[in-house]
């Protein structure tokens, strides 16, 4: 299990960004969570409800599933600057229930790169979900500018994921 530096309390998110070449950046987000981690994985392969519970994904939608591969057409929208902001991406997704890991890489969409993973893992009895992405827009699109707000969408999304998870936990 791949986690952040330093330690993290229960409930407290924790996050890390990194700037790679041509652009892109390396994001990571980390929770730790009083859950299952079963509760999380039916959370996060949820696909066509995804929406309902992640803040700013407009629609998920499945396109197949061929064994643990899934494909996803998903449409994020955010408030930017005053502006509404809209990306489509299509997702080849590969899922490992054995070792925790939801991978995940675009096969078309608005960006140049747009991949990584969800990781349930466990320390202690808790459950720790890490979101890792790399992301790479296209030409003229100023990344550097929404480094801030995918940092506090990245941080939502997980809050999302906890929230729906502990509802259908009945903890919530």
């Amino acid at each position: 299990m791949t986690a952040l530096p330093g330690s993290c309390s229960l409930d407290t998110i924790q996050q890390e960004m990194e700037r790679l070449e041509q652009g892109a950046r390396r994001l990571a987000v980390q929770l730790r969570l009083a859950l299952e981690p079963d509760w999380i994985w039916g959370v996060l392969t949820d696909y066509p409800n995804l929406s309902r519970f992640i803040p700013n994904l407009a629609s998920s939608r499945q396109l197949w599933r061929r064994g643990n591969r899934v494909c996803l057409e998903q449409v994020g929208t955010q408030q930017f600057c005053g502006m509404r902001f809209t990306a489509t991406v299509e997702l080849e997704l590969v899922e490992d229930r054995e070792a925790g890991e939801l991978r995940f890489a675009m096969n078309r969409g608005d960006f140049r790169r747009f991949e990584g993973v969800w990781r349930i893992g466990q320390d202690a009895g808790v459950s720790i979900l890490l979101y890792e992405l790399i992301v790479q827009g296209r030409p003229g699109m100023p990344i550097g500018l929404i480094e801030q707000r995918l940092r506090t969408d990245l941080a939502n999304n997980l809050r999302g994921v906890q929230m729906e998870a502990m509802r259908r936990a009945g903890l919530a």
